[in-house]
């Protein structure tokens, strides 16, 4: 697929079903916000497991979820569980846009970011693009904040948002819930405020 890239959800993008919203348009089960959805609105071309060098961090407040998002910092230590989507371009830009509470009106310029490394489009949550290598030929982008996990206060994310993540990863990965709740918990705004096994809970409902 010329012109395609791999988006790379780690946080509610972890769970298909929820993408397919920002695709198709609507309001997710337990969101607060309409999706107005993409020009494309086509399925992924491909759907993998993907992981990143980095954390996730939770911080700000969700309009969609209530509680902290998960945001992206590839120079925390260890790595970042995500899920890797094979997207046009004109779907990773209205994508990209809806995450950044902006209409999609308009495919994305992505020579900045493919030859630093790094855009920053905007001084708010997910406004920031990264490039994080390559797959199967196609280059691996993601977006963030662009501040450091350290230069904001965390907060703890809602137990829906927290739900729909832990499921996410038992799709995306295979992972067990015990290795689901490990994980979450060891991600700042997370550690200290749920316990592995209010986690398990979560994801036994």
């Amino acid at each position: 697929m010329a012109g395609s890239v791999w988006y790379v959800g780690y946080g509610s993008n972890l769970h298909a079903g929820r993408l397919r919203y920002y695709l198709e348009g609507g309001t997710p089960p337990g969101g607060q916000r309409s999706c107005p959805g993409c020009r494309d609105p086509r399925p992924p071309e491909r759907v993998v497991a993907h992981s990143m060098p980095g954390g996730v961090y939770f911080a700000t407040e969700s309009a969609t979820w209530g509680g902290g998002r998960a945001f992206y910092d590839p120079a925390l230590p260890g790595m970042a569980a995500g899920r890797a989507y094979l997207l046009t371009l004109g779907q990773f830009s209205d994508l990209a846009a809806q995450e950044m509470y902006r209409a999609p009106d308009g495919d994305l310029d992505l020579s900045t970011v493919l030859s630093a490394g790094r855009d920053v489009l905007g001084p708010g949550r997910y406004e920031t693009l990264l490039y994080v290598g390559d797959l199967e030929g196609f280059p691996v982008l993601t977006f963030t904040a662009p501040w450091a996990a350290d230069e904001v206060p965390w907060n703890p994310p809602s137990a829906v948002y927290l739900r729909m993540l832990g499921e996410g990863l038992r799709e995306a990965h295979g992972w067990p819930v015990p290795r689901v709740a490990e994980y979450l918990c060891g991600l700042r705004g997370v550690a200290g405020f749920w316990s592995a096994d209010e986690v398990v809970g979560l994801l036994a409902q």
